[in-house]
C-alpha cells in the first residue's frame, strides 16, 4: 500500500456518513478514509431510495436535512420528484398523521389520478401531496464529497477492511487491509454503517445499540408501458410500501424494517411479496414481471436519531451512525456537526440539537 503517514482523523467507512465527514474533516487535518468493499457506497449508500423530504424522520435528522438542501442543490444533486400520499378509508388515521409530519396539502383523487393514472378509483380514498420532495444524485454527492477530500490532501482506499484497533499513546494503531499494515491516526471516525457497533468493540468500546433494519427493493417495468418520468414517489399511508421511477424503471419497496445482522443484504422473496401485494391493491396494473431486487440495511440507534461527535469514553474515538437510511437528505448538516465535534466551527445548531445528536445521550 502507498506510504501514508501523519493521519489525523482515520474513517472507517466509505459510504456517505464517512466521505461526507471526510471532506468536512480534511479542513481540519489529515484524512484518511477507508471502506472494506471494492467501491465507495457498497451497502446502504448504494442501495438508497434517493429522496430529499426535509421533513421525514426524527426531530433531530429533521434539523439537519432542513440545514441540508442549499448545500446540496448547490452540488447539483437535486431534481423535482414530487412526493404522493395514498390511503383506504381505514387508514384515515395513519393518512392524518403523515399529512401532518410530511407537510401535505390534501388532493381530490382526480388530481391525484392525474399525477399517477394506474390509481385504483375504488381503494384509494385519501390523497395528499408535495412538490419539495426531491431526487436526490447519490452518486455525484459521492463523487463531490470524494473529490473534496482528495482536494484538500486526504486519501481514500478501498478494498481494505480494518482489521484491529489497539489504542496508543493519546491516539490508535489501527491495522488495515489483508496484508496487515498498521497506520496510526490521533483519530478514529467510525462511520461503519450497519457495522458500527462492531468496530467500536475493536477498539474496546461499548457499541450504542445500533440495529441494522433490513429494506428491500423490487425493480419492476413501467407500469402498462406509461411515461413515468414525471411521476411523484407514491406512498401509502403509515409507510407500508412505496413506489419510485428511477431511470424508466417503477421501483417498489415493501418498507420493512427486520432486524438484521450486519452483512451484504438480499431481498427476503417472501416479503417482497406481501409487499407488493398490498401496493397492488392500490392500483389498476398488476405486477407480472419483478426485473430484479436488492436490499440494503438502514442502521437505527434507539432514539432512532443519528449519533454524530466525540464518544464520552474516548474523546478520539467519534460516531458518525445511526442515519436510518437518511444519510443523504441529511449528510451536509451531518457534516458540519462532525466538524465542530472535532474543534472546527460551530455547526450552527442549537445546543439541544447538538445534545439529541451526541453519542454521549447512549452513555
Amino acid at each position: 500500500m502507498t506510504e501514508l503517514s501523519d493521519i489525523d482523523f482515520l474513517i472507517i467507512g466509505g459510504g456517505i456518513a464517512g466521505l461526507s465527514a471526510g471532506a468536512a474533516l480534511a479542513g481540519l487535518g489529515r484524512v484518511l478514509v477507508v471502506e472494506a468493499e471494492a467501491h465507495l457506497g457498497h451497502h446502504a449508500s448504494g442501495r438508497s431510495a434517493a429522496l430529499y423530504e426535509a421533513d421525514y424522520g426524527a426531530p433531530a435528522t429533521v434539523t439537519l436535512a432542513q440545514a441540508s438542501g442549499e448545500a446540496l442543490a448547490g452540488m447539483g444533486a437535486l431534481s423535482p420528484r414530487g412526493l404522493l400520499l395514498v390511503a383506504q378509508a381505514h387508514q384515515q388515521a395513519a393518512f392524518e398523521r403523515d399529512c401532518a409530519d410530511l407537510r401535505l396539502t390534501r388532493l381530490s383523487f382526480a388530481k391525484a389520478q392525474q399525477m399517477v393514472p394506474i390509481l385504483h378509483p375504488d381503494r384509494v380514498a385519501l390523497a395528499a401531496h408535495t412538490d419539495t420532495a426531491q431526487n436526490i444524485d447519490t452518486d455525484l454527492v459521492m463523487q463531490t464529497y470524494a473529490r473534496r477530500i482528495r482536494e484538500q490532501g486526504g486519501a481514500i482506499r478501498t478494498g481494505c477492511p480494518v482489521t484491529a484497533i489497539r489504542a496508543r499513546g493519546a491516539g490508535w494503531a489501527v491495522t488495515l487491509g489483508h496484508e496487515g499494515e498498521t497506520t496510526e491516526t490521533r483519530q478514529i471516525v467510525n462511520a461503519a454503517g450497519a457495522w458500527a457497533d462492531r468496530v467500536a468493540a475493536l477498539a474496546g468500546l461499548p457499541g450504542l445499540g445500533l440495529q441494522p433494519l433490513r429494506r428491500s427493493i423490487a425493480q419492476l417495468p413501467a407500469p402498462d408501458g406509461h411515461d413515468i418520468r414525471a411521476w411523484p414517489m407514491l406512498i401509502n399511508a403509515g409507510e407500508t410500501w412505496y413506489a419510485k421511477p428511477a431511470a424508466g424503471k417503477w421501483l417498489v419497496s415493501p418498507a420493512e424494517e427486520d432486524p438484521a445482522e450486519p452483512h451484504d443484504a438480499w431481498a427476503d422473496d417472501m416479503v417482497l411479496a406481501e409487499g407488493l401485494a398490498r401496493y397492488e391493491t392500490m392500483v389498476t396494473v398488476p405486477v407480472t414481471r419483478v426485473e430484479t431486487s436488492w436490499a440494503g440495511l438502514r442502521s437505527f440507534t434507539p432514539d432512532r436519531a443519528p449519533a454524530l461527535g466525540r464518544d464520552s469514553l474516548n474523546p478520539a474515538f467519534l460516531w458518525c451512525a445511526g442515519q436510518g437510511g437518511q444519510g443523504f437528505l441529511s449528510a451536509p448538516g451531518a457534516a458540519r456537526v462532525m466538524a465542530e465535534a472535532a474543534g472546527g466551527a460551530s455547526a450552527g445548531f442549537p445546543p439541544e440539537i447538538i445534545a439529541a445528536l451526541s453519542p454521549a445521550r447512549f452513555r
